[in-house]
Formats: structure tokens, sequence, C-alpha cells
């Protein structure tokens, strides 16, 4: 896939104190995150622990998704859905297909 063609990705790695409350939270914000120009997301946790959480998102550049996650709102937003040490990685895709 062309450099031109990527889609812009930011995957968050997160341990939340109640996944049931970070959800509540994450859900109120989706017009939020549209606006800021995510376009698409996916929420995992892991198989022994839904309090760890792996947000996929697909956005419409990776500079909108930084501002949208950097900013001063979604560092309160965070606090109050109980989000604890959250890794932000910003990702070009550089490939894709199905098997």
């Amino acid at each position: 896939m062309p450099a031109s063609d990527s889609e812009s990705y930011v995957l968050i790695l997160h341990e939340v104190d109640d996944y049931a409350a970070w959800k509540a939270v994450f859900d109120a914000a989706a017009d939020l995150r549209k606006a800021a120009g995510e376009l698409s997301f996916q929420v995992l946790s892991a198989d022994s622990d839904a309090n760890q959480v792996a947000h996929i998102s697909r956005w419409r550049s990776l500079d909108a998704a930084r501002r949208f996650f950097e900013s001063p709102e979604l560092v309160e937003i965070r606090r109050q859905a109980g989000v604890r040490a959250p890794r932000f990685i910003y990702l070009d895709e550089r490939d894709r297909g199905d098997l």
C-alpha cells in the first residue's frame, strides 16, 4: 500500500479501575472522538482481566489523533474514567490482507 494511501491508527494500552465504568465514559465520548477525527474503533481486553484494555482506533490523521489524546479535556476524561498509565502508539498502516 503506498504511503499516501496509508491509514492512520492509534493503539492505546491501559489498565482501568473498572471496565464497565470506563466503557460508559468511553461510550459517552463517542461524539467528541468523531468530531476530533476518529473514524472507527475496536476495544479489546485481556482474556484473564477485563480491566486490561486495548483500544485501537482509525483516524483521519495522526496529527488529529495526537491533538485529541493530548488535550487537557481528554486528560480529565481519562482521569474520570479511572484510566491508569495509558500507553499511546501512533501507527501508519503499511500492509493489509486477508488469509
